[in-house]
């Protein structure tokens, strides 16, 4: 018989009732958990076991929207959702009504809970109630419930079933319905592009407040993330997809908080910081990957990305006969149009063939949809390696006004190279993003 933590004055849960019976768990229920009178604050009392899903709610100065907000997910669950189940309020710091809303609560809605947190911030609200529950899948979503909560079952299934290790919700992918401002888009777009373009993720959404993780996968990821304010999010899946842990992905339904709390430029700024510093904790090796992929049973030999080392290979062959088919279409030109002329016409041919080379190939794209956005964006990284490749002809030609063909051919080359790495992160973060991350997808029944 399993004894619950008793939690520190610091992190003070109070329950409204405890957990289900033994019996209940992992098995269909659609009542949340019964009271066992106990009354002792640990949340879980003798011959009880913790419920299914334990969903925490974060919130710091929500007087406005908690009460409406917990009573209409707790509804919800009450009525729809096929597992036991628990809420807890995790208040971060609030100076305003936030706690005496949640304990009220706590008292008068069975099955949920509050904890009390002296320092604020998102993420370590979000660390110390996963750290201090027992539920085996444990998930959190944002106060002002702007994500449609018919997706919730959707996000937590494939890890009580234990087909993923990780779930989130996306508002950046195909069936994804979202209402929000053009400044918060073009920031979450901007925001989520940079993450693949410096830390090659393959999830295509860090940001969105709905997201699920199984508890033995918490318990190994947990230690290692350090930030505990907005970016502890984004460096937990950063972590857990660099181990080859499952991260499946649900469109949601989203409508936008107008009366949101987020200050964008701090929380950029904040953010730009975190990237820098688990960038360079990646880059140094010193996070214990290998460990963590020994223990999900999936080990590997290499530190990179999953999927990356295949299509650094297969890049690297397209790429060569590209850079081949570029150099024999300039020299066939060059007597007719000129240098500048010859390489901007060779590049442009064989941009367009190397686009939708490494579009089956490299990416493994097929069919027609996105066909024609994938060629626009091809050729934006096209007009990137001309500017590389004409402006070395430039130089070249300025330093060393009598040089020939074999010169220009050397610089070239050396030129193509710089601009095909270059084009093969702008393929990988921009034209077909999240085309090799170990990850599953979903589809939000909303």
């Amino acid at each position: 018989m399993r004894t619950a933590r008793r939690p520190a004055p610091s992190d003070r849960r109070t329950p409204a009732a405890t957990t289900a019976p033994a019996s209940s768990v992992l098995l269909p229920r659609r009542t949340p958990p019964a009271d066992d009178g106990d009354g002792d604050g640990a949340g879980a009392g003798a011959g009880r076991r913790d419920p299914v899903l334990d969903v925490v709610v974060p919130v710091h100065d929500e007087e406005k929207d908690l009460e409406r907000c917990v009573r209409r997910l707790h509804a919800y669950l009450v009525e729809t959702f096929p597992y036991s189940f628990r809420i807890t309020v995790a208040d971060n710091a609030s100076t305003d009504a936030t706690p005496r809303i949640a304990a009220r609560l706590a008292r008068e809605l069975p099955g949920t809970y509050w904890i009390r947190l002296a320092e604020k911030g998102r993420g370590r609200a979000l660390h110390t109630a996963w750290s201090g529950s027992r539920s085996p899948v444990l998930a959190y979503l944002d106060v002002d419930l702007s994500t449609d909560l018919a997706a919730l079952l959707p996000l937590v299934a494939p890890l009580i079933s234990g087909h993923s290790d990780l779930a989130i919700g996306t508002r950046l992918a195909r069936g994804s319905h979202v209402v929000r401002g053009p400044k918060r888009e073009i920031v979450s777009r901007c925001y989520n592009g940079l993450l693949r373009g410096t830390l090659a993720v393959g999830f295509s959404d860090a940001q969105c407040g709905f997201k699920a993780v199984r508890r033995e996968v918490a318990e190994r990821l947990l230690p290692l993330v350090e930030d505990r304010g907005w970016f502890f999010d984004t460096e937990l899946l950063v972590i857990a997809e660099r181990a080859g842990l499952r991260i499946h992905e649900v469109p949601v339904d989203w409508v936008d908080d107008p009366d949101s709390r987020v200050h964008i430029v701090p929380t950029a700024l904040a953010d730009l910081r975190g990237m820098a510093r688990l960038g360079r904790a990646l880059a140094a090796g010193r996070l214990p990957l290998t460990a963590l992929r020994r223990e999900g049973g999936l080990e590997r030999v290499a530190e990179l990305p999953p999927g990356l080392a295949g299509q650094l290979l297969r890049f690297a062959a397209v790429g060569a006969a590209s850079t081949l088919c570029h150099l024999l279409l300039y020299t066939a030109l060059r007597s007719f149009t000129g240098a500048q002329a010859a390489n901007a016409l060779a590049l442009l041919a064989s941009a367009v063939a190397n686009t939708a080379a490494n579009r089956r190939l490299t990416f493994g794209v097929r069919g027609r949809p996105g066909v024609l956005g994938h060629h626009l964006k091809g050729l934006a990284a096209f007009l990137v390696g001309l500017a590389l490749t004409s402006g070395s002809l430039a130089v070249l030609h300025r330093t060393a006004p009598g040089a020939g063909p074999g010169p220009e051919l050397l610089t070239l080359v050396l030129a193509n190279l710089a601009a095909t790495l270059l084009r093969f992160l702008l393929l990988r973060a921009w034209v077909f993003p999240g085309r090799g991350a170990r990850r599953t997808r979903g589809s939000s029944t909303s």
